[in-house]
């Protein structure tokens, strides 16, 4: 008995023609998708691993997505690969919503509702009482770009005709041991970050300047990420604030109380002058 069959070339034709005959037919289903996450080096990778690492399972197990978590050594190697688009979502500088606005175009899905300032730290038990007393003197940062610590604290600094000498030293914790063990007669953190650090150093720290307010530091997406999947993350970490567990895991972040959060909400610092004060680190 002659078995009948169709030639390869047919059946490749066919299967190359059937979405564009039939375009209702629904395609295979795909794995699932797998995105990288980028997070801002606030604190040392360690650190940062262990307070990214089980929200990021606890992510994929909510949306069926598989996620990279992704962090690095150094805040300017960060803004390098932000500036390049390396990352699909991102825990970041609120200020890269304005910068990255016209290129990049990430755009921001949920942020915790509690607005951070600017904090500029001495030695508790040291010398300087004033911030005019920092006039010539160096002052410890984390990056040139970080916003409440940097961005913001040099541009008040300005403002108060204070000129100091900046000491750039990768992380927020390294600001705080800096002038915590005297290498630095100042230094310029946030506010969540320094409640953030062990008693020891924390309570050996006095607060001699706050910045305005600023939006906290969001979660965004990249354009090319689909709007379905980057609406199933924002509603997965909205959730995981409302559930004991999830909340509990947030708040290392710290997400005090995560929501959601839009673009607008950051373009207003445009208006801020902060422009003068970037430095761009891309390549």
């Amino acid at each position: 008995m002659r078995k009948c069959g169709i030639p390869a070339m047919t059946v490749v034709c066919l299967l190359f023609l059937l979405p564009i005959l039939f375009p209702n037919i629904a395609p295979p289903a795909l794995a699932a998708s797998s995105y990288t996450i980028g997070i801002v080096p606030q604190y040392e990778q360690r650190k940062l691993y262990a307070i990214w690492k089980p929200i990021v399972d606890e992510l994929e197990r909510r949306t069926g997505l598989s996620f990279r978590l992704v962090t690095t050594l150094q805040i300017q190697d960060f803004d390098r690969e932000i500036s390049r688009g390396s990352f699909d979502f991102i825990y970041v500088n609120p200020y890269y919503i304005v910068q990255t606005r016209k290129t990049q175009g990430y755009l921001p899905l949920v942020c915790d509702k509690t607005q951070i300032h600017g904090v500029l730290v001495v030695k508790k038990e040291g010398p300087v009482r004033s911030v005019r007393e920092l006039n010539g003197k160096t002052v410890a940062l984390p990056s040139p770009n970080a916003i409440g610590a940097s961005l913001m604290m040099r541009a008040d600094l300005d403002q108060m005709q204070v000129a100091i000498t900046p000491l750039y030293v990768k992380t927020h914790s390294s600001v705080y041991l800096h002038v915590v063990k005297g290498m630095a007669a100042a230094g310029g953190g946030i506010d969540k970050t320094l409640a953030e650090q062990p008693p020891a150093v924390r309570d050996a720290l006095r607060v001699i300047h706050r910045t305005r307010p600023i939006p906290s530091h969001p979660v965004a997406v990249h354009p090319r990420v689909p709007k379905r999947d980057a609406e199933i993350v924002r509603q997965a970490l909205i959730a995981m604030g409302s559930d004991p567990k999830g909340k509990e895991l947030l708040a290392k972040v710290p997400f005090l109380q995560i929501g959601p959060t839009t673009q607008r909400e950051y373009l207003k610092m445009v208006d801020w002058g902060l422009e003068h004060y970037w430095i761009p680190q891309g390549d």
